[in-house]
């Protein structure tokens, strides 16, 4: 008899194929729900720097407004308004000068590097500072305007002075 019931219990260790199915499964169901979120919270994370970025270029943008009395120009989506004589075309990531004036060590780049963030000059006492978010649901920010292709979100976020 005790025989019997070494032989039975032998037998019974280990599990079935279908709990082991069940288990792998429920841990790719896991892992799927977590890189989810985390791939969400750097989204709302590069858009935190982007909207930081976008508020100390318009801290720049006012200072070269104070010493100049007009806000630089533009081209093509950026600041014209660097160099020695103040009419270069500024370059995102360089150094945002003016003459002998630095008004930003460093004009950010967005986190991702493309779309960089544009600007639009409209006359010497107003300008457009726009950067494309990645998070759609992000209450500062707004559907780009129809026939903008430079947002390929679609949604973006956007100071004036």
């Amino acid at each position: 008899m005790l025989i019997n019931i070494q032989k039975r219990s032998k037998r019974n260790k280990g599990f079935t194929l279908i709990e082991l199915l069940v288990v792998v499964s429920l841990i790719g169901i896991l892992a799927t729900l977590v890189l989810a979120n985390v791939n969400s919270a750097r989204q709302r994370g590069r858009d935190a720097q982007r909207k930081s970025d976008i508020r100390n270029i318009t801290t720049a943008l006012r200072l070269y407004y104070n010493d100049k009395g007009t806000y630089p120009g533009s081209s093509s989506g950026q600041i014209a308004g660097c160099g020695t004589l103040g009419t270069a075309t500024c370059t995102w990531g360089q150094a945002f000068t003016a003459g002998s004036n630095t008004y930003m060590s460093t004009l950010p780049s967005d986190p991702l590097g493309t779309p960089n963030y544009r600007y639009t000059f409209v006359d010497s006492e107003n300008y457009t500072l726009e950067a494309c978010l990645e998070n759609k649901s992000d209450d500062k920010g707004k559907a780009t305007p129809d026939g903008t292709t430079w947002c390929s979100t679609g949604w973006m976020f956007e100071l004036k002075p």
